[in-house]
């Protein structure tokens, strides 16, 4: 492989911003796995956000760089996996597997879809060092007749249109908007880019915790949610605390740890049969088979407030940022009720759509 751009190449970051800034070239924000696709005639690599290959868990895509870009070229984007009319970032998830079988066997049941958002290099021309708007004209230029599963980023310089698909999009299972300078050169591995995510914010019970990777102090809190059968479902982690907060809420927590787990909501947790129904800590590994007790159950009797960005199926997507303890709050009044849903949009409609 012979490109103007070679791997390995990080992609340029983004940080996070409140609201939709003004003057800026706007695009949404795609839950999936970001990738950096470099094709040489009939060699493909796909690197992930931190370099590692994905091109063997995803020859679907492989087979559609190869069918639908330019010859030699180096493009920024996300691969996703849409179910029905939105993306699916479990499914997506499953695509990661150590058996060539079973990739195969997801590439066809579950295939995936590359979503082009920059260029980095096209023939024996590298665009890093260009404005953000002379690479995206060649970037539409070299995909004006490219077909799914290659899609072109929907953008706009507009800020309004941007708002309404922060709105929309949301609804098919994005993420929110990405804000770009227009004038900006392409800067891996540095945080140049602005992202505007949604924020909610849900009250969960605490029923257990794992600790820290530096020592036996609390690395996250585990939430959990009642669902319509009044079974707690483990539905994410809070972290991001401090050290010295880490160690604070060992203490905090001490009074509700128990050693039996007889009569926990989680008790079944290393049962594969329970799983199969309910939402609990502590799944089996996917490369070893093992199932490990990782994390301290608790009393489910602490409830804590929570902000999270947006819901993947009974799950929240990302981890949740611990806001503060509710006291005046029941656990069972922790249920799935308060979730706020956004409104169902097509997926087929954000890739069709245009300022």
């Amino acid at each position: 492989m012979q490109l103007p751009v070679m791997p390995p190449v990080k992609p340029m970051l983004a940080k996070a911003a409140a609201r939709i800034p003004p003057g800026m070239h706007y695009e949404a924000k795609w839950d999936g796995f970001r990738a950096i696709v470099f094709r040489d005639g009939d060699e493909v690599l796909i690197g992930s956000r931190n370099t590692k290959p994905l091109d063997r868990y995803f020859p679907d895509v492989v087979a559609a760089v190869l069918r639908e870009l330019p010859e030699r070229c180096v493009l920024d984007g996300e691969i996703v996996v849409a179910v029905g009319d939105r993306l699916d970032f479990d499914r997506l998830q499953d695509r990661v597997h150590p058996a060539a079988s079973r990739v195969r066997h997801l590439a066809e049941t579950t295939p995936a879809s590359f979503v082009a958002f920059d260029l980095l290099a096209l023939g024996d021309t590298a665009y890093l060092d260009r404005p953000l708007t002379e690479r995206r004209a060649a970037l539409e230029a070299a995909l004006a007749d490219a077909a799914p599963p290659v899609h072109l980023a929907p953008a706009t310089g507009d800020p309004a249109v941007a708002q309404a698909w922060f709105e929309q999009f949301e609804g098919a299972g994005l993420d929110g908007i990405v804000a770009k300078d227009p004038a900006g050169h392409y800067r891996p591995d540095e945080r140049v880019m602005l992202k505007i995510k949604h924020e909610r914010t849900a009250d969960c019970v605490v029923a257990g915790y794992r600790e820290h990777k530096s020592g036996p102090v609390v690395g996250s809190l585990l939430l959990g949610l009642y669902d319509d059968r009044g079974r707690l479902q483990h539905v994410g982690v809070s972290s991001s605390f401090t050290a010295a907060r880490r160690a604070e809420l060992v203490g905090e927590l001490a009074p509700y740890r128990v050693d039996d787990l007889a009569g926990h909501p989680w008790e079944r947790w290393d049962d594969p049969a329970a799983h199969e129904t309910d939402r609990l800590p502590g799944a089996v590994s996917r490369w070893t088979g093992d199932r490990v007790l990782d994390w301290v159950p608790l009393r489910p009797e602490l409830v804590c407030e929570v902000a999270y960005e947006h819901t993947q199926g009974d799950r929240f997507r990302h981890t949740a940022r611990f806001r503060r303890w509710r006291p005046d709050k029941a656990p069972a009044d922790c249920t799935y009720a308060q979730l706020d849903e956004p409104v169902r949009y097509d997926l087929a409609d954000v890739l069709a759509a245009r300022a």
